[in-house]
Formats: C-alpha cells, sequence, structure tokens
C-alpha cells in the first residue's frame, strides 16, 4: 500500500476517534463523570486512573453528588456507587438483611474461607456472639492493654533508640506492620513471633499477606470471568495469589496445631488468647462451630484485620502529625499533664522505665486524652483502613438517594470519598483538624457511624474497635514523648493499591531522641 494512503487511512481513523470522544464528552451531565465507552463501559476510565483511584473515584462523586452507577461494558456487571451516609445507614442498619455479603463476595475473597469476615446468616451470626463474647472477657481486655505496653516498652521503643543512636532512616510502616503482628499474634495465637528486632527479619507472613491483599483490590476492577481465567492458567497477579495463599495456609496451620499441642500436654491453660479459648471450647464441647475450618479461617480473618488495620491507621496518623507541627504540639502538651502526674505521684525523684529510661504510657493513663483520641479519629476519618466495601441486594430495593435496586445489583460504599465530601464534613473537610471531634466543653464529640464508618456500621460494626484504640494510642503516645520524627524531604506518600489503605512507598523518617527535664515537665504542667 502505498504510504501516502497508509497515513491518510490512520490520519482519519485517528480524527474520528477525536471526534468520537468529543461526543461522547458532550453526553457527560458533569465534567467529572467517566466517559461510557462502547462495549467496554466505565472500564477504561478506571484502568487510565488506577494509579490515584481513590482520588480519582473522589472527584467525580464530588462532581456527581455522591452517587454514580458505573457500568463495565460487555460484562455486564453494574455498580451502584455511592458515599451517601444516609445509603451506607439503609443499608447496613436499617435494611441490613436485605444485603448481605453475598456469593461474589465469598468468591472475590475466597482466601478468607467462611470465617467471620466473609461469613453470611446464621454461621455469621453464631460466629459473632462467640468471637464477641471471647473479646469481652476481662482477662482478654487486661491482656491487650499489658501486651500492647510490653511490646512499645522491650521492642518498639529499643528498636527506634537504636536506629536514633545510629542515624538510620527508618521506614514507620514496616515498623508498624511488624509490631501489629507482634501483637495480633500474642493476642490471636498466644504466641510472639518478635517481628520487631534489629536486621528486621523477613517474615514471609507478612509479605504473602500483602500480595494477597493487592490481588483481592485488583479483583475489584478486572471482570470476574477474567480474573478467573487468569487464577485457572496460574498467571498474572493470580499465580502471586496462590502463592501468598499456600504461605498463608501453612503459617496458620503450623499455629494453630503447635498451640493445640501445648494445650493437650499442659492441660487447662490459663492464656486469655483467643485461640486458647477457642481450642478449650472445642475440646469440652461437640458444636460444629468449633470444626478445624472455623477454627483456621477465623484465626486468619483476626490476624489479617489486627494487623493491617492497625498498622495503617499508625501509619498515616504519623504522616498527619508530622506534617502539622501545631498538632503535634498540642498532643505534646497533653501527653507531659500525664507524665507530670506520674512523677507528682512518684515523688520528686524522675521515674525512668525499664526501658533505657524513656517513657511509656499504660491503657489506663492516656484513657481520658482527649486530642490524642480525637487526632487518631481525625486520622481514621480522612484515611479509613478499609477504603472501600461493597453490597448485594438480595431482594429489590429503593435506596434514600431513590436508587432503585434490583435482586443482584452491586452496591459499592466508598468510604474514602465520604470523608472528603463537603455535604458530609463541611467546607474544611480534606483538613486534618482534630478539633472537629471536641465539644466546647472540652469533651469528645459524638458522630454516627454511618457518617465515620471507619469500624463499619450496624450489626456488622467490628468487634475489635477498642483493642484497635488501646493498641495504637499506646504506640502513639510513646513514640510521640521519647522521640522526634523528621518525613525525609522528597519522599512521596500516597495510597497503596490495596483493600487496606497502607502507604506505596512507605512512610521513611529520620529519628532523633527527645531531650527533656523534670523542669520542662513540670512548666508544662503548670
Amino acid at each position: 500500500m502505498d504510504p501516502l494512503f497508509l497515513f491518510i487511512e490512520l490520519l482519519f481513523v485517528l480524527c474520528s476517534l477525536i471526534l468520537y470522544n468529543h461526543h461522547l464528552r458532550s453526553k457527560k451531565t458533569s465534567s467529572a463523570v467517566p466517559i461510557e465507552w462502547p462495549i467496554l463501559g466505565h472500564l477504561p476510565g478506571m484502568i487510565a486512573n488506577i494509579h490515584h483511584f481513590h482520588d480519582w473515584s473522589t472527584g467525580f462523586l464530588a462532581g456527581v453528588g455522591c452517587n454514580f452507577e458505573g457500568r463495565l461494558g460487555w460484562t455486564g456487571l453494574r455498580y451502584f456507587i455511592t458515599c451517601d451516609p444516609a445509603n451506607v445507614r439503609h443499608v447496613f442498619t436499617s435494611n441490613f438483611a436485605n444485603y448481605p455479603k453475598g456469593e461474589e463476595f465469598a468468591t472475590t475473597f475466597d482466601i478468607l474461607g467462611g470465617g467471620i469476615l466473609s461469613a453470611d446468616g446464621e454461621s455469621w451470626r453464631r460466629q459473632r456472639v462467640k468471637v464477641q463474647m471471647l473479646m469481652a472477657d476481662p482477662r482478654f481486655r487486661a491482656l491487650t492493654a499489658g501486651c500492647s505496653h510490653d511490646e512499645v516498652e522491650t521492642s518498639l521503643l529499643p528498636f527506634l533508640a537504636l536506629a536514633a543512636d545510629e542515624g538510620r532512616l527508618c521506614d514507620l510502616v514496616d515498623v508498624f506492620l511488624r509490631i501489629t503482628f507482634d501483637v495480633a499474634c500474642t493476642l490471636i495465637c498466644g504466641v510472639d513471633p518478635g517481628c520487631l528486632v534489629t536486621g528486621l527479619p523477613v517474615v514471609p507472613f507478612l509479605r504473602a499477606t500483602d500480595d494477597a491483599l493487592e490481588t483481592l483490590f485488583l479483583r475489584h476492577i478486572i471482570p470476574m470471568p477474567c480474573w478467573k481465567l487468569m487464577r485457572r492458567l496460574n498467571v498474572g497477579p493470580e499465580r502471586k495469589m496462590a502463592i501468598a495463599r499456600r504461605t498463608i495456609d501453612n503459617f496458620i496451620a503450623d499455629t494453630i496445631a503447635a498451640r493445640r499441642a501445648a494445650i493437650l500436654n499442659e492441660g487447662a491453660t490459663d492464656s486469655a488468647d483467643l485461640l486458647s479459648s477457642i481450642l478449650c471450647q472445642e475440646n469440652n464441647s461437640a458444636n460444629d462451630i468449633m470444626a478445624g475450618e472455623f477454627v483456621h479461617d477465623t484465626t486468619l480473618g483476626l490476624l489479617v484485620a489486627g494487623r493491617d488495620g492497625m498498622a495503617a491507621a499508625l501509619s498515616w496518623f504519623f504522616y498527619l502529625v508530622l506534617t502539622n507541627p501545631r498538632v503535634e504540639k498540642k498532643l505534646l502538651d497533653e501527653l507531659s499533664l500525664v507524665v507530670a502526674s506520674k512523677k507528682d505521684g512518684a515523688g520528686s525523684a524522675a521515674v525512668d522505665s525499664s526501658s533505657g529510661g524513656m517513657e511509656t504510657f499504660h491503657a489506663s493513663e492516656i484513657k481520658s486524652l482527649v486530642y490524642l483520641h480525637a487526632a487518631m479519629c481525625e486520622t481514621l476519618r480522612l484515611y479509613p483502613p478499609i477504603p472501600f466495601e461493597f453490597k448485594t441486594a438480595a431482594a429489590a430495593d429503593v435506596l434514600p438517594c431513590g436508587k432503585v435496586l434490583k435482586a443482584g445489583d452491586k452496591v459499592l460504599f466508598f468510604n474514602y470519598a465520604m470523608s472528603r465530601m463537603e455535604g458530609v464534613w463541611g467546607k474544611d473537610c480534606t483538613e486534618f483538624r482534630p478539633e472537629r471531634w471536641i465539644t466546647e466543653e472540652g469533651s469528645l464529640r459524638y458522630e454516627p457511624s454511618y457518617k465515620f464508618f471507619s469500624f463499619n456500621t450496624g450489626p456488622r460494626t467490628c468487634l475489635g474497635k477498642d483493642m484497635a484504640f488501646v493498641l495504637t494510642k499506646t504506640v502513639a503516645a510513646a513514640m510521640l514523648w521519647n522521640f522526634a520524627f523528621e518525613v525525609v524531604p522528597g519522599h512521596v506518600v500516597e495510597p497503596k493499591l490495596s483493600i487496606i489503605l497502607h502507604m506505596k512507598n512507605g512512610l521513611l523518617v529520620r529519628v532523633r531522641r527527645r531531650s527533656r527535664t523534670m523542669s520542662h515537665v513540670v512548666t508544662a504542667k503548670t
């Protein structure tokens, strides 16, 4: 073919595509709405913006008024996407029975098995009652407080002190993933794996969990027939998922077997960890809820929820605090009152902790710290550990926004976007402002859970909420009081493509010890 004619044909095709693109854009009701292409639907827009998916989705939801119907073209899939609190309350509370996790959720999150995080109906109810009873046990609550304090004192502070003394850069995301895993393993499995030690050894379970969470996110973007084919052919992200699943299953199985053997050899155990409690009841009950599969799936679900949720919260908390010196100063002023009170109670001499003279805080000491709690809530509002969730309508329904749903329709709830909607949180919604959680009288302000959605809402509200606050505040208080951190200039911080809102590039900081005298503490108190 003559090169000139080939050039003319290509130019014609290019011009036609440009004109057609202009035609599609002219049909949009808002500039923020993604283009719906023939055959492909909104899929091209999602793929083109996958690198900043959360902020992109926030932008178009703000432009269309919190509600949008997404279509994936030839797949026939439709998702109603919303960040409207009224819709959240309706689906998760008012009409809870009509919105189970559903078969698609169970298929997508197959790695969780039939545990409490993915179960529906009677199975979910029975599991929740069991786990709720165990976590409400005073012994477990005492273990949570004691373990959090001990891990900070014996692992975290010495690790940071060494990093400060040697002048090493430190990735706080990695540090938080390790300490929260140590705490979660201790509380759930009764074993401390000791991940936060000098040299930071490779932990296969942690790496496998990261790979699994990334693949689960991609399963929300890639049409199900496509990722199922990848899984069958063992290619792409599904190959990584298969390897991760084997590592995770082996770790859980070995942990359960070791704990079961210890209980059988030692007889009745006094341990308050959840796995020991479950296994002890297993030995005294023929109830099928105690079957091996339940123990495996429950242990895995609790470990993932405990470790990743708390690590993500701590990572974003420190990023926000370190980039807002005003907030950091207020937190230190509040902590100084606790330290001064401890010094007064011990007399005029300074009281050194066993962690090299550094100060640690017990759960009972920081329970009443309003500003610290407010700052943690503000972090969870802006960077919820689970940025989006989806539900499936079991029967036809009408949402408060007026959207008519058919049986089988999917609804995606964008928690990350909700925190950035002016209509929900006001004109300063994108600002990190802990004061929004404090009343004029100085007490904590209540926000309904369907608006502050970080711990879910309704019957499936997170059972580990109290545990999460105890650990995160214990860690945050000790780190802020004993060390000063500086984010490395030029370090890019952005969300990772995962179903948990981790940081893509970590949080690289310089660490230095804070120097304080008794007079500083007394001055702060007065």
